[in-house]
């Protein structure tokens, strides 16, 4: 079966991408360029789909600073070590970042023919955002079934979330297991100015505890 993966060059969504490549779906990535501050992924996101072997990689530019209203689209400053609360929507949330990233994801696979889109959504680990919930994903997937010709003709288009129920040291053992070579990926909100992360924030952070507690070091701070 062809597949369309989100693919935005961090841990999530690489990880995400190689359990559906070994489950045997044949792979073709979706990278988005949404003016995001931290556009090292871009490169990372390049990378990985090469590693992956992926059958093709169309990079978009969809610029939402334009709109602004997130700490990653504006000159908000992203905020840092700060506990991180589940239940408090951080103002690093893009406003509809993954309704906008999976409509387009939507519309690229049924040009396909592809009966999945694969995001690395993860709920125990999401920080607050509210488009990261399962049922959010499945209030997706019956709007796609209303609003593609595939969907009228009962060929329902299912999103994929493999990521969705595990804890992010799980999903760093599951690809360590798969051979995934995570000195690739970026997670970064804030990096440095020469492209190292900044330990600190949200992103930094949840990932920092994700390697501690698979009992891993982080390639990156090697």
């Amino acid at each position: 079966m062809d597949a369309v993966v989100l693919l935005s060059g961090g841990l999530d969504s690489y990880t995400a991408a190689a359990i559906a490549k070994s489950e045997g779906l044949t792979l073709s990535a979706l990278t988005i360029n949404y003016g995001q501050r931290h556009v090292r992924e871009l490169n990372a996101a390049r990378a990985v789909a090469a590693t992956l072997g992926v059958r093709r990689h169309v990079e978009i530019d969809i610029d939402l600073s334009k709109f602004g209203g997130s700490a990653l689209t504006s000159d908000v400053e992203v905020p840092k070590d700060r506990p991180c609360d589940a239940l408090q929507i951080p103002v690093t949330y893009v406003p509809a970042r993954n309704t906008i990233f999976l409509s387009l994801a939507l519309g690229w696979a049924e040009v396909l023919g592809a009966g999945q889109i694969v995001i690395g959504v993860n709920a125990l680990d999401y920080s607050g955002y509210p488009d990261c919930r399962p049922e959010f994903i499945r209030a997706f997937e019956d709007l796609a079934a209303l609003a593609t010709r595939v969907g009228v003709q009962g060929q329902r288009i299912q999103v994929a979330t493999p990521l969705i129920a595990l804890t992010k040291a799980q999903i760093i053992q599951r690809g360590v297991a798969l051979g995934l070579d995570y000195g690739l990926t970026h997670s970064c909100y804030d990096p440095l100015p020469d492209g190292r992360p900044c330990r600190h924030c949200d992103s930094c952070v949840i990932r920092s505890h994700g390697f501690d507690a698979a009992g891993l070091r982080d390639p990156l701070l090697s």
